[in-house]
């Protein structure tokens, strides 16, 4: 807003709107932080009156605020000529704004700004320092402008100008729009085109009347469905039923119990106006619908059920073709177009951040898996192994696949597996290889068939019991197995409970020669040595022993390894957070959360490396040969084995394609949630037949089969979350998807087989640092399960409880049962998995598919309603849509089921 006052007996800092109010503190030097307006009621119908009775002048063409002005004037018959003449001279004086200044320009031009008579008093839109600004310099301020990187491309510019005069008897009101958007030069203080402006003067005495209007005009006008008005009206009734529809949403708080001097602050998720669009448009169709019944006496259901809400309907990846490899062909031709775009988009710093994020966290699952694999399998299967098999996996599925954001590894139930066909192996002397050999084809033909039948149009049977019951068991899974490795080293590195200052001289440990296997010669100058000179390496070199109660007490290692690991997992959570903190400033901000792993494992590594203990370190092979050499690179189908073993290894496929199918396509469905908003689709079936051709080259070369692994692929798209980089003050950077490519997964997997040159930098990495990103991980996979808040929920006292949107539409003991149900499900699969009937995991996840035998408990039956992801507050519709016919563009839609009532179907048909 743009007040004219009279610097001789007054003067005025007034607000500014880029979606919340900020005003000018008192002595004009800082803005106040954004605040929610709070309006008089009486303002707003003060404002109704003004456009009743004042001029409004829509679609005028003009390219200047004087040829506005001079437009204006021609028109306007009401006026007298010298008083149109002094509002001329009033309306193209100078501007003043408030811009980003130095303190030293500010101090230089203070006394100016103080002897002028009348003046300009703008608001900025710049943040820091507040000042005049000379109009001859202006326009390369506002070129220069530091906060036009804050608002969107396409953003216009809403001038408003009100003040008090003393050659009016009666107020003057002008409403202008633009045909076309232009520059008002020093108008505005950032260079951005201007299509609306309001001009409000009167006579003296009534200024904060005018400034409540003008306030009232700025809310207005920042109200995104006044806005849709405000650009189509056609005359001025059109902008009072803008009003009217303003008014009718108002909230009125009474007097008394609110003190409106308190700055409400912004809330962090703006309700969506969905609500708005939808009502209005019910509204606009049952006027049409009386309109029709006042001529007809027809039936009309049929009207009504062509605007009643559409049921939810099954996504274009999941639509069944009829043919054979219908579906993988569909996702082969959606995928196509993005390919060489996925390479491109990849060159953002942002990608760099995740690369070694992912790359640390890969290779440190690795490392585990291929020791679990090693004492499983009698090393049959390594280490080494598991590497190379990691990269050359893990790069062919990143280059082909239909989702390339999902990172491969070994699971929990395919170690089980193993261990379970090497025993049997072993106990009737079978070769374990071409066992497994014969397993792996059979489990790749299945996926193919699987594939050519379409089959994965299951996952839309998937409900987010399903989901998050998946989810929330691997991400417990790091969290337990994270703080198991931690206790395990504690166990290697003991701490000395019992030691006692009084008995510190009893403590001792001495090199002692050893006689057995030397020569005389040799002994007799080694007799003749000081052995209690020897260092431990030393000793040990020249083949003495060592003797006392103190030899194997490692000081400070359990403490410092807890230390790097809950400082890592700490300072990773605190740097993620730091993007929504208040210190320093915005990019730097996003920098350190961007790269906030990274900097963790640096902190802590260095702060290792500086105290010099010798904590566990991170082991990577060092040669490139097979972990037991009694094995090679390939596998032969045939001569160990009897000749019946190719027929009878499709029993125990059969296990492990259910498994393979169910981990692939349940993680699928968690990184394809209409929440991420992909722009690229997803391809189910293309993931598993890839899935199933690396399924052969594995089993080929005896290196461990890979499936999806949940929690790493979820911190991979954690890690490329893109954020809108233009957002008003107060406002809360909005989630716009996920930077998809398959450029980081690929780098990732092809810096890991190259792992085995890069031992001589990897050995300075802690694991208590890399178990800390592991149960990091872990908990970040966790806290974004709407099940966590329903847990807590069940902690809570009622009048307590956060205004959760389901809570106003289903009962809190549905709820409260739902959850139990769902933990009871959750605590008999972490049951299921410890034991080794872990194979038959995939069966229990798979509960879901009972679902199609319950139509009759179908979630339209209890009144079920849509989909609600975790943290907001409203529910989204398909449907809606404005007065105006606004549409707003539609992420890519699921067909998974996820809202609360069809859970509740899934529990109680499990």
């Amino acid at each position: 807003i743009t007040e004219i006052l009279d610097c001789r007996s007054s003067m005025e800092w007034i607000p500014l709107w880029i979606k919340f109010e900020e005003k000018v503190e008192d002595g004009g030097e800082r803005w106040s932080k954004p605040h929610i307006t709070v309006l008089s009621l009486h303002s707003l119908f003060e404002l109704r009156m003004c456009i009743k009775k004042g001029t409004v002048l829509l679609d005028l063409e003009a390219h200047s605020f004087k040829q506005i002005v001079g437009r204006w004037k021609t028109g306007e018959r009401s006026l007298r000529p010298e008083v149109r003449k002094k509002l001329m001279s009033v309306l193209l004086r100078s501007p003043r704004h408030h811009t980003t200044q130095s303190h030293l320009r500010v101090v230089a031009e203070f006394s100016t700004a103080c002897c002028r008579g009348e003046c300009w008093l703008g608001a900025s839109l710049a943040l820091g320092h507040l000042g005049p600004s000379p109009g001859c310099s202006f326009v390369s301020l506002q070129q220069s402008n530091q906060f036009k990187k804050k608002i969107p491309a396409g953003a216009e510019v809403s001038n408003i100008l009100v003040g008090e005069v003393d050659f009016l008897d009666k107020p003057f009101i002008a409403f202008i729009r633009l045909q076309k958007a232009v520059g008002l030069g020093a108008l505005t203080e950032v260079a951005f085109p201007s299509r609306f402006v309001f001009i409000l003067l009167g006579p003296r005495a009534k200024s904060k009347a005018y400034h409540e209007i003008g306030r009232a005009v700025a809310t207005v006008l920042s109200d995104e469905f006044f806005q849709r008005v405000a650009h189509q009206a056609e005359d001025r009734e059109d902008l009072i039923a803008g009003i009217d529809e303003f008014l009718d949403e108002l909230t009125v708080l009474p007097p008394g119990k609110w003190d409106p001097t308190i700055r409400i602050p912004p809330p962090k998720c703006l309700p969506s106006p969905h609500k708005r669009y939808q009502r209005a448009r019910t509204q606009q169709i049952s006027m049409h619908l009386r309109e029709r019944k006042s001529h007809c006496n027809g039936n009309m259901s049929a009207a009504d059920d062509r605007h009643a809400p559409a049921t939810q309907h099954v996504s274009e990846e999941l639509q069944r073709t009829g043919r054979l490899f219908g579906g993988l062909i569909k996702d082969v031709q959606r995928k196509a177009p993005w390919y060489w775009s996925d390479f491109y988009d990849a060159l953002n710093i942002q990608c760099f951040s995740a690369i070694l994020y992912i790359y640390l966290a890969t290779v440190t699952n690795a490392i585990t898996f291929g020791g679990m694999l090693g004492d499983a399998t009698d090393n049959m299967q390594g280490v080494l192994e598991s590497f190379l098999g990691t990269a050359i996996a893990g790069a062919v599925f990143c280059l082909f696949a239909g989702q390339p954001l999902t990172i491969l590894s070994s699971t929990g139930p395919v170690l089980v597996f193993e261990r379970l066909l090497f025993s049997f192996s072993k106990d009737y002397s079978l070769d374990y290889l071409e066992f497994r050999l014969w397993i792996g084809l059979w489990v790749a033909f299945f996926g193919l068939i699987l594939v050519a039948t379409e089959a994965s149009y299951l996952v839309q049977y998937f409900t987010r019991f399903t989901e998050e019951g998946f989810c929330a068991l691997i991400s417990f899974i790091f969290i337990y197995d994270a703080i198991k490795k931690m206790l395990i080293l504690a166990d290697s590195f003991p701490v000395n409970w019992n030691y006692k200052i009084n008995d510190v001289t009893l403590y001792g440990c001495i090199c002692n020669a050893s006689d057995t296997g030397r020569s005389r010669l040799l002994m007799n100058w080694l007799e003749s040595a000081n052995w209690s000179l020897l260092t431990k390496t030393e000793c040990l070199q020249v083949g003495g022993h060592l003797v006392g109660n103190s030899c194997n007490y490692v000081p400070d290692i359990t403490f410092m390894a807890f230390i790097l690991f809950l400082g890592t997992f700490l300072c990773s959570m605190m740097l993620k957070r730091f993007k929504t903190s208040h210190y320093f400033p915005t990019p730097l901000r996003k920098l350190a959360s961007d790269f906030s792993i990274i900097l963790a494992i640096l902190i802590f590594c260095g702060i290792d490396s500086l105290l010099g203990l010798e904590t566990p370190k991170l082991v990577v092979p060092s040669e490139f040969k097979p972990t037991n050499p009694q094995r090679g690179w390939v596998v032969f189908p045939f001569g160990a084995n009897p000749w019946w073993i190719c027929l009878a290894s499709a029993v125990p496929a059969i296990l492990v394609i259910i498994l393979i199918f169910m981990d692939q396509q349940i993680t699928a469905v968690i990184l394809n949630r209409k929440e991420y908003r992909l722009q690229k689709g997803a391809g189910f079936h293309l993931d598993l037949f890839c899935v199933s051709l690396l399924m052969v080259f594995t089993s080929v070369t005896g290196l461990p089969w890979y499936v999806s692994a949940t929690v790493i692929s979820l911190a991979h798209m954690d890690s490329l979350k893109k954020e809108s980089m233009t957002s008003a003050p107060g406002e809360q950077p909005k989630f716009l998807g996920i930077r998809e490519q398959r450029l980081t997964g690929l780098v990732v997997f092809i810096l890991t087989g190259v792992s085995v040159f890069l031992a001589p930098v990897l050995k300075y990495i802690p694991m208590p640092v890399l178990y800390g990103v592991f149960l990091y991980m872990g908990v970040a996979a966790l806290s974004s399960l709407q099940f966590l808040d329903r847990i807590q929920l069940l902690l809570m006292p009622a009048k307590h409880q956060p205004d959760f949107i389901y809570l106003r539409h289903v009962p809190l003991r549905r709820v409260h049962l739902f959850t139990l149900i769902q933990m009871l499900c959750l605590a008999a699969l972490w049951v299921l998995k410890s034991t080794v009937a872990a194979i038959i995991f995939p069966v229990m996840v798979g509960h879901p598919l009972i679902r199609v035998a319950t139509g009759s408990l179908s979630p339209a039956r209890l009144g079920g309603f849509l989909p609600l992801q975790k943290g907001s507050k409203e529910w989204p519709s398909a449907h809606s849509k404005s007065l105006l016919e606004l549409r707003t563009p539609d992420s890519h839609t699921h067909a998974v089921t996820t809202d609360l009532r069809s859970l509740w179907v899934s529990g109680l048909s499990l």
